[in-house]
């Protein structure tokens, strides 16, 4: 009875024991919250409430193009739009889940299902069966593979037969998740802007409100009024889909740019990229730590791009381009005669005071489409054999640097040197000074000249003799021209010009050859360059194709100027003016007296023309069967440089028609061209004071 007494109060003693110890558990859980509450609590709540700020920038359309008149070249075109703006750390079940939901709101058309990917159903099939493909994958390849390999293997285990099964309704779904996943966080993405009727927009716009990120917006598009002309001068830009080039990425992200910023990707475009791409709209955006938006603020109103005003009559560019056009059509209809690999004409025109370009074409014939195509970047880009068009250069070199005194004479007759082709001009012409070598175009006055630059003074030179040559003298020689422009750059504003071809000159003809326009190659624009410096008395001007940058527009008038590109000299030509002077004679001489080169198609024009004819040889090469060029055919070259009037020039102009057949006695498209191009500017011109007189 006692032993059981005992029990009975050892029992109570237990329990006791177990309330205290877990009465002292909840005063230390008590304290411990008491000191989170009242130590910290405030910290805490502040860790909770925080909040992210970023900064998203939205394109604004880019400026427009006019000519120099204010008639509109390149325009931006209002289109309605659906953007996308996703929250930082968005999944991709998110997305997928938007794009059911936009389904039943937005039109999906045949082109946005066609650009879908096998990837992108693997991708949707997988996120609507994640458990099921994940299970295919064996216990061995989890666990050798980490996360993303184990989801690139579950892709690839998605059936074709899956694939195939993909209903209408799902590949939409698919196509619109697509444009979705395009987006960066926080940067809107215009997911479409084609084709969306205005039924379509106001629809989206009422149920904005269910479709997070979703906005019903505007876009534009680039339109180039003048369809074709001038088109490579004008250039491209990139899509939104294509965004900044993936090569110049740091250059652009670190101004400001978003990944699927459109740019400009050639010409002018490209060129005045800085400019033409206005002010982004900042937008400040607050989102939690998770990522969701809860407030956006306009901290930097967007501005739309400033407006190029062009150099170029736009009308007056269209004559131009017409009448090359014609032309090379006409020098073609020889076929299949001597003309067969001639594909090109190209034309310059500019106003030799100020390098302001009023027009440049480029006619290409496309023989695989054989069509006719406009290509006036070609003038920058290619460069060919210029023939007797740089003699006044040569002249003027052999002048300044004392090699000939003015009017000296030399006898034109062949030139035979030792181991080298006989050289001769296209007739023999007797004797000639400087003014008459360049009116009838003397090869054999030339020649001495760059015989001299090499060395060699004997004249008349002695047949099947050695020549003196110092190759040094080439380079000399081509000092001289280089300040003309001639195998140099331009410095006009585009995005790329070629220099031309300069060669080794390690023989005694190759400098002959240079002096005729028959050995180094040059662009269009050069030889324009060039012909200006000798029209305006010796300042190499620098050739432009923006004339002015203004502010945006506002209806429709332009707006104020932001800045004026003048007219840039270069240098002036280390030249006595004298000299210039019996050059500009002989440029007269060319297009103005009997036995000119030009005078039978220049004579009597009443805006006082001068200028220099040329025709050079050329090879042609093609790639054989093997992919190594051969020559096929030895072609000619036509050219032709101008200036007008004589007495106060205010318009020069440049020809070059390569790779036409045996040229004499053939139709002399280089004159055609050049008449026509100039009959025209004087015709528009004289129209223009008539207006402007009777409107005083």
């Amino acid at each position: 009875m006692a032993k059981k007494k005992e029990e009975e109060i050892k029992i109570p003693l237990r329990l006791n024991i177990l309330f205290f110890i877990v009465f002292i558990m909840f005063a230390v859980l008590i304290i411990q919250l008491g000191i989170v509450q009242i130590l910290h609590g405030q910290s805490f709540q502040e860790e909770i409430d925080r909040t992210i700020q970023d900064i998203s920038k939205k394109p604004v359309p880019r400026g427009k193009i006019y000519d120099r008149n204010g008639k509109i070249l390149v325009d931006n075109k209002p289109l309605y739009a659906i953007s996308y703006t996703p929250p930082k750390r968005v999944q991709h079940d998110d997305k997928l889940e938007l794009a059911e939901q936009l389904l039943p709101f937005l039109s999906v058309d045949e082109s946005m299902i066609k650009r879908l990917t096998k990837r992108n159903k693997q991708e949707y099939i997988y996120l609507k069966n994640k458990e099921e493909i994940h299970g295919r994958l064996t216990d061995a390849e989890k666990e050798a593979l980490n996360d993303v390999e184990q989801y690139k293997l579950a892709l690839e285990k998605i059936t074709d037969e899956e694939i195939e099964a993909l209903t209408e309704e799902e590949l939409k779904v698919i196509a619109i998740k697509r444009e979705l996943d395009k987006a960066y966080a926080l940067t809107p993405e215009i997911i479409k802007n084609d084709n969306i009727s205005i039924e379509e927009y106001a629809r989206i716009a009422e149920h904005l409100s269910e479709l997070p990120g979703i906005n019903a917006t505007t876009d534009w598009e680039r339109e180039y009024i003048h369809g074709d002309t001038l088109k490579s001068i004008l250039g491209s830009i990139t899509t939104q889909e294509q965004g900044i080039p993936a090569e110049e990425e740091d250059y652009y992200l670190t101004r400001g740019y978003n990944r699927n910023d459109r740019v400009g990707k050639s010409g002018l475009e490209q060129a005045y990229e800085d400019v033409l791409r206005g002010r982004k709209e900042q937008i400040l955006y607050t989102t939690t730590k998770e990522g969701k938006v809860i407030d956006s603020e306009v901290i930097v109103e967007g501005e739309r791009g400033k407006d190029l005003v062009l150099t170029i009559d736009i009308d007056y560019q269209k004559k131009v381009d017409e009448i090359v056009m014609n032309e090379l059509k006409k020098a073609r209809s020889q076929l299949p005669g001597p003309n067969r690999y001639l594909e090109d004409a190209l034309a310059v025109v500019m106003n030799p005071k100020t390098g302001e370009i009023l027009a440049l074409s480029a006619v290409h014939y496309n023989r695989e489409k054989n069509e006719y195509e406009l290509a006036p970047h070609k003038v920058f880009y290619d460069a060919h054999r210029p023939g007797s068009t740089v003699k006044g250069a040569t002249v003027l070199a052999g002048l300044q640097s004392g090699l000939i005194q003015p009017g000296q004479v030399f006898i034109d007759r062949p030139i035979k040197i030792a181991q080298t082709p006989t050289k001769a001009s296209y007739a023999r012409l007797g004797p000639v000074n400087d003014i008459e070598a360049l009116k009838r175009s003397s090869n054999v006055y030339m020649f001495y000249i760059g015989l001299r630059f090499g060395g060699e003074f004997r004249h008349p030179f002695p047949d099947n003799s050695g020549a003196k040559y110092n190759p040094e003298g080439a380079q000399k020689m081509r000092n001289y021209f280089h300040q003309f422009g001639l195998g140099v750059k331009t410095g006009v504003d585009f995005t790329y010009e070629s220099t031309g071809f300069v060669g080794d000159a390690k023989y005694p003809g190759n400098l002959m050859d240079l002096g005729i326009g028959q050995y180094d190659t040059y662009t269009t624009i050069q030889l324009a360059q060039y012909v200006s410096t000798i029209a305006n008395g010796g300042y190499r001007v620098k050739p432009y194709l923006v004339k002015e940058i203004r502010y945006p527009s506002v209806d429709d008038e332009l707006g104020p100027i932001y800045k004026v590109n003048h007219p840039k000299v270069l240098n002036k030509i280390d030249v006595d003016p004298s000299y210039l002077k019996r050059v500009q004679t002989g440029f007269w001489k060319v297009f103005n007296e009997p036995g000119g080169t030009g005078y039978n198609y220049w004579k009597g024009k009443s805006y006082k023309p001068a200028g220099k004819t040329g025709t050079a040889e050329n090879e042609v090469y093609l790639p054989d069967a093997n992919g190594k060029y051969r020559k096929v055919a030895d072609t000619q070259n036509l050219a032709l440089v101008g200036y007008a009037p004589f007495d106060d020039p205010e318009v020069a102009f440049a020809i070059i028609v390569p790779n036409l057949g045996d040229v004499r006695g053939q139709y002399q498209i280089n004159h055609h061209i050049g008449t026509q191009i100039m009959d025209a500017y004087f015709e528009q011109f004289d129209g223009k004071e008539e207006e402007e007189e009777t409107e005083a």
